[in-house]
C-alpha cells in the first residue's frame, strides 16, 4: 500500500517538476493585457491587426488589446496612469527614451538580458547593438518594430559636375570640408539648409559629432560642463559652414522648402533630413535617379555609420506579467510573435529597424530607394534627437538664435545658457 502511495506521488510530481524547468511550462491558453499604439480601425496598421489574429489562431491565447489613435502627451499619461493605479499591462508598446524613465526606475519593466536567460532565443533576429538603451539605467528592455532616421540627402548629378564621389559610411568631416569647397568653386551651393526655419537637423548632427553617441542625450546642465561644450562647438561648425559660404545666401530668410527646391534644382549638393522626405523628393524630381541618401559627415565623437532615429517606441514585458509563470510564457510568446522579421518588414521598408537581415527593398524600387535602404543596413548606432528631451519654448528660443550665433550676435554659450534657462 505504501509502495503503491508512493509511486503515485512521483507519477504525479515528477511531470510537474520537469515541466516546471523548461521554456514551454504553460503551454495552455492564457489571456493577456496587451496596450499599444496601434489603432485597429487604421489602415496603416493593418499588417499588425493581421499578425495580432494569426498570433490568437496559433496559440489559443487570448489578447485584451487597449489602443490610441492619437500618440500624444494625454496617450502617454494615460498609459503611465495604468501602472500607478495597478491596472499594469502584460505587455506594453511604449516609447524607449525618457517618456519611459520613471517606469524603468520604479521596476515595472523586466530587462532584455533577464528575459533570455530563461529565454535564450528572446529577440534574437534582432542586433542588440540597435536595441534601445534606456537613459534611467543603461539597460535595454524594449524590443523595437521600426522608426525613423535622419541622413544626408545628396543630389548625384551636383556632386558628378563637381568632381565629387558620394560620400560613405566613413565619411569625415575634413573630408566634407574639401568637398563643399570643390561644389562651392564649381559653382554651386553645398548645403541647402534653411537656418531661419528648419536649422534642426544640422543642429543635431553637429552637437553629437561632439558629444558622441553615449552622451548624446545628457543635457547641459551649468556652463562649461561637457554637455554645453560639445553643444557650443556644434553651433560653432554651422557657425563654421555659413562663413565658408557653404549656405545658401539666403539661408537666414529662406524657408525650407525654397532651399529644398535647391536640390530639386540641382543648385546645392547636401541636405540632412529624415525618412519622410523620401516622398518629398519622388513627388518633385524629374529624375529621381539623380538623387540618394547617405551618412552625414562625422568628426571626433562619432563614427558617420552612427545615426539620429527613432527607434523610439518597442515591446515592453512587465514585471507584472513576469511574475506569473503563464503569463511571463504567453507574454513572451507574444512579443516574439509580434517582432519576427515578416511582421517588422510589413510595416515598411525604409524606416529604421534592428533586423539582422535588414529589409528587402520593394519589387521595381528605384535607385534612391536602394541607397536609403544600403544606408540603414549599414547603420552601426542610432540614438535618438536631443532636442526632443527639451521644452517647447526652450527649443524654440535655441533655434531662434541660431542665426544670431552664426552672425556673430551672440555666442553659442550664451544662446545655450539662455535658452537652457527656459527648460
Amino acid at each position: 500500500m505504501k509502495k503503491t502511495f508512493v509511486l503515485l506521488i512521483i507519477a504525479v510530481v515528477l511531470p510537474m517538476l520537469l515541466v516546471g524547468c523548461g521554456e514551454d511550462n504553460h503551454d495552455g491558453p492564457t489571456e493577456i493585457f496587451v496596450v499599444t499604439s496601434f489603432w485597429l480601425c487604421d489602415d496603416v496598421v493593418g499588417p499588425f491587426a493581421d499578425a495580432i489574429q494569426t498570433f490568437k489562431a496559433e496559440t489559443g491565447h487570448t489578447v485584451d488589446h487597449r489602443w490610441t489613435n492619437a500618440v500624444n502627451e494625454e496617450w502617454k499619461m494615460e498609459v503611465i496612469n495604468r501602472f500607478n493605479s495597478g491596472n499594469i499591462p502584460d505587455v506594453v508598446f511604449f516609447f524607449t527614451g525618457a517618456d519611459a524613465d520613471d517606469l524603468v526606475r520604479e521596476g515595472h519593466f523586466v530587462p532584455i538580458s533577464e528575459i533570455r536567460a530563461e529565454f535564450p532565443g528572446f529577440a534574437s533576429n534582432m542586433r542588440d547593438s540597435l536595441l534601445p538603451v534606456s537613459p534611467a539605467d543603461g539597460r535595454q528592455y524594449a524590443v523595437p518594430v521600426n522608426g525613423f532616421w535622419q541622413g544626408l540627402f545628396v543630389n548625384t548629378r551636383v556632386l558628378e559636375s563637381a568632381g565629387v564621389a558620394i560620400p560613405g559610411a566613413d565619411y569625415t568631416w575634413e573630408q566634407f570640408l574639401m568637398d563643399s569647397q570643390r561644389i562651392l568653386d564649381a559653382g554651386y551651393t553645398p548645403i541647402a539648409v534653411s537656418l531661419y526655419e528648419i536649422p534642426h537637423y544640422w543642429f543635431e548632427f553637429a552637437v553629437i559629432n561632439h558629444s558622441g553617441m553615449a552622451n548624446h542625450l545628457t543635457l547641459p546642465r551649468t556652463a562649461g560642463d561637457f554637455a554645453a561644450t560639445a553643444w557650443a562647438a556644434g553651433l560653432g561648425d554651422i557657425k563654421y559652414l555659413f562663413n565658408r559660404g557653404f549656405l545658401p545666401e539666403n539661408t537666414l530668410t529662406a524657408t525650407d522648402y525654397e532651399t529644398g527646391m535647391m536640390m530639386i534644382n540641382s543648385e546645392a549638393a547636401f541636405m540632412i533630413d529624415g525618412s519622410w522626405k523620401m516622398s518629398w523628393f519622388e513627388n518633385r524630381a524629374e529624375n529621381i535617379e539623380d538623387f540618394a541618401v547617405t551618412f552625414v559627415p562625422a568628426r571626433t565623437g562619432r563614427a558617420a555609420s552612427d545615426i539620429i532615429g527613432g527607434l523610439s517606441m518597442g515591446y515592453y514585458i512587465t514585471r507584472s506579467a513576469w511574475n506569473d509563470p503563464a503569463r511571463r510564457q504567453a507574454s513572451v510568446e507574444f512579443v516574439t510573435a509580434m517582432t519576427t522579421n515578416e511582421v517588422v518588414t510589413s510595416f515598411g521598408v525604409l524606416a529604421v529597424t534592428a533586423l539582422e537581415i535588414g529589409i528587402d527593398p520593394p519589387e521595381g524600387a528605384n535607385a534612391f530607394i536602394y541607397s536609403a535602404l544600403e544606408m540603414t543596413r549599414n547603420t552601426t548606432g542610432v540614438v535618438a534627437a536631443v532636442q526632443d528631451m527639451l521644452s517647447t519654448q526652450a527649443r524654440r528660443t535655441l533655434f531662434e538664435y541660431i542665426p544670431d550665433i552664426v552672425t556673430g550676435a551672440i555666442t553659442p554659450e550664451d544662446a545655450i545658457n539662455r535658452s537652457l534657462g527656459l527648460n
